[in-house]
């Protein structure tokens, strides 16, 4: 089968009146679904909106959510709303629905009872498998030390430090957002 001048108008027009490629294989006769969609792709023929769509511009936010609360952060919103929007392109115009999503930024709150435990101040040499060895100040000054509480197994520090070190991935997001 080939596509003459005349067959590939017929498609064009088909196509612009929304019929679906079978139903413009079945018009042209003696051409696949396929045949169809392929010269539709090759002609670069603009896409239709999806069946079905509504005509409203815009929606009701479709749901809200609440973050789970971390201890030294404010409680995060975000919304998700719906909205049709009408584009052009080339000589049609399509309308599709878009999803916007609102995030309220977080804010830092300092808990004002944080206790830190007091370091046992101790050298590199002093340090074993069972002491913590956060590093505290500036290593090229004389006040230099490691925190030396006993850390659990299998941890080089001590349960404080752990807290520092080791942040949940969501919460490492959070603070590279805020940073950069």
């Amino acid at each position: 089968m080939n596509w003459t001048d005349e067959r590939v108008e017929k498609l064009k027009k088909l196509w612009a009146e929304g019929l679906s490629a079978s139903q413009i294989a079945a018009q042209l006769g003696g051409v696949s679904r396929n045949a169809v969609i392929g010269k539709v792709h090759r002609l670069s023929l603009p896409g239709r909106a999806k069946a079905g769509g509504t005509n409203t511009a815009a929606r009701t936010p479709k749901r809200t959510t609440s973050a789970p609360r971390a201890p030294n952060y404010a409680s995060r919103i975000t919304t998700t709303t719906t909205r049709t929007v009408t584009r052009q392109q080339g000589a049609t115009m399509l309308k599709e629905e878009i999803e916007i999503e609102t995030v309220e930024e977080m804010e830092y709150v300092p808990k004002g009872n944080v206790v830190v435990p007091i370091s046992r101040r101790l050298g590199l040499t002093e340090l074993t498998e069972r002491t913590c060895k956060w590093p505290v100040g500036d290593p090229l000054k004389d006040d230099f030390h490691f925190c030396g509480c006993e850390s659990p197994d299998n941890s080089p520090y001590c349960s404080y430090h752990q807290k520092l070190a080791y942040q949940p991935v969501n919460e490492r997001r959070r603070a590279a957002a805020r940073v950069g």
